[in-house]
């Protein structure tokens, strides 16, 4: 791995598990009130997109990274959903 794929990595690695912490506060508390669907729909429409650059021109970090928070994200969204509705586990 060269120096460019390094910076890569660690960049995706740091702002996956940046996602970490929201998704088990609002498991831990039940609660998502100040989570916006609009902000967190726009965001997962980009991390998405990120998601197809990465495929199409093979960068194997930014397809794991953007994946993986791209599952966190909607799990946020999720839980968001299942909050308001009284239906969170």
């Amino acid at each position: 791995m060269n120096l460019t794929d390094t910076i890569g990595a660690v960049a995706g690695v740091l702002t996956t598990i940046s996602f970490i912490p929201q998704v088990l506060k609002i498991w831990r508390t039940r609660s998502a009130g100040d989570i916006s669907y609009g902000m967190y729909t726009c965001f997962i429409g980009g991390v998405g997109l990120w998601l197809c650059y990465g495929l199409l021109i093979g960068a194997l970090p930014i397809v794991l990274n953007n994946a993986i928070v791209l599952v966190l994200a909607i799990l946020v969204i999720f839980f968001k959903y299942k909050v308001e509705k009284n239906k969170f586990p």
